[in-house]
């Protein structure tokens, strides 16, 4: 028989289930099976939790029920989340009980992983703690953009956007971290641009709203000493034009996430500014017809685009 061990470092079916029950920290005490749902574990496992740990409610009701207060939630939160990243269970019991949640300290055993992980990210969103999220998501002041969004912010999001989540009027999980990596961008490349960094545009088609995407990669294009500027509001071929004319940019990108964008602008730009590159950043998933050509490419990755845009804009 497997130990119960096992299911602590990998969550049951219901894990894709995330908040089906009211936020503890702020609601009555809950029972095993509601705690469970909550975690995305099995109800043996918290069992197993309090038996081998003391990791266990600490609240007692009529018919002597032990339910498990917001305080005890919060530590199996932290338990839950240091299992996934592959911390033995002992020593995750150990920083849990010791941690006061979620957005207590985080003194990592050694061996424990030492930087932030989805997982991380994914649980204190779920919880709308903000305070954590911006934490995990602040990159040192020579961090590597790129790497930041591809191995932490993409793989969170993908993650969000698989669960089944009801949340209260004003909290949304997937919104937490766009703010919180907003505020990580904005302060990783704050100053102004070097005089005479090339310029490089990044537009989304008319009637798209503005990805985080498009955010990340002109930050990580401005730690590569180019002058990435986004364009706001709407950009249709004869604005997009225009912008080309004044900015004199090295190269062009166009962010489309929806599986129904207006490429006209990039044939307009074709036409009219062959010598400007252009890349066209489309999900594998969606089938359109992009104007590829001489000077326009499909952009295949985040990773790859940076490094063909900064090749041209910076040879």
């Amino acid at each position: 028989m497997a130990d119960d061990d096992d299911a602590a470092a990998a969550p049951t079916a219901d894990a894709d289930v995330a908040r089906l029950e009211p936020d503890p920290g702020d609601g009555p005490a809950l029972a095993v099976a509601a705690v469970a749902r909550r975690l995305g574990v099995a109800p043996a496992t918290l069992r197993t939790w309090d038996r081998r740990y003391g990791l266990g409610p600490s609240e007692h009701s009529a018919g002597a029920h032990r339910r498990y207060s917001p305080a005890d939630v919060d530590r199996l939160l932290v338990m839950r989340r240091l299992t996934l990243d592959g911390v033995a269970p002992g020593d995750a019991a150990r920083l849990a009980l010791s941690s006061g949640g979620p957005g207590g300290p985080a003194v990592a055993p050694l061996g424990a992983p030492r930087v932030a992980t989805p997982t991380m990210l994914v649980d204190a969103a779920l919880v709308d703690d903000r305070a954590t999220c911006a934490r995990l998501l602040a990159m040192e002041p020579t961090g590597d953009v790129a790497r930041w969004w591809t191995a932490l912010v993409e793989p969170a999001l993908h993650d969000l956007a698989r669960r089944t989540v009801v949340d209260r009027p004003g909290v949304d999980a997937a919104r937490t971290i766009e703010t919180a990596a907003l505020d990580a961008l904005r302060a990783r490349v704050a100053g102004p641009a070097p005089r005479g960094a090339p310029v490089v545009l990044l537009l989304v088609p008319v009637g798209h709203s503005r990805p985080l995407l498009t955010h990340a990669l002109a930050a990580a294009l401005v730690t590569g000493h180019v002058d990435a500027r986004i364009v706001g509001g709407p950009t249709g071929p004869r604005q997009a034009a225009e912008l080309v004319v004044m900015t004199r940019p090295r190269a062009v990108v166009v962010v489309a996430r929806r599986d129904d964008p207006d490429l006209s602008v990039v044939g307009r730009l074709a036409d009219e500014h062959p010598d400007v590159p252009q890349f066209v950043m489309v999900p594998e998933t969606v089938h359109v017809d992009v104007p590829v050509g001489r000077s326009v490419h499909r952009a295949r990755s985040f990773q790859g685009t940076l490094h063909e845009v900064l090749a041209v804009a910076t040879p």
